[in-house]
């Protein structure tokens, strides 16, 4: 079982940047792969990072490649979603959710995940 709670959420304007942060408990959180999801007003929940706990490696829709950085704190178990030059279209409510234990691959749909945390809202003003 794991336990997922996001944070830093709000309003930006376009072009400015926000963290977003995911804390993680549960017993071999590190076996899993961590990804960022999102979901805007009447669109479907679509995938944006995603990061394995046990190696660091990462992998990026391409909307969000060289604006978005996710990485992980093993210490604290926390994942965050670094994200730069913001845009409107960005806006959404952005979850946390944990695939696994001990995968290979980097999973794409929502349905893959197991585990969520319930969300913080960022919306990005133009």
């Amino acid at each position: 079982q794991v336990q997922l709670v996001e944070s830093g959420g709000g309003l930006v304007q376009a072009g400015d940047s926000l963290s977003v942060s995911c804390a993680a408990s549960g017993r071999t959180v590190i076996a899993y792969t961590m990804g960022w999801f999102r979901q805007a007003p009447g669109k479907e929940r679509e995938f944006v990072a995603a990061i394995r706990w046990s190696d660091g490696s990462t992998y990026y829709t391409d909307s969000v490649k060289g604006r978005f950085t996710i990485s992980r704190d093993n210490v604290k178990n926390m994942v965050y979603l670094r994200m730069n030059r913001l845009k409107p279209e960005d806006t959404a409510v952005y979850y946390c959710a944990a695939h696994g234990p001990y995968s290979t691959r980097w999973p794409r749909l929502s349905t893959e995940y197991a585990y969520w945390g319930q969300g913080t809202q960022v919306t990005v003003s133009s």
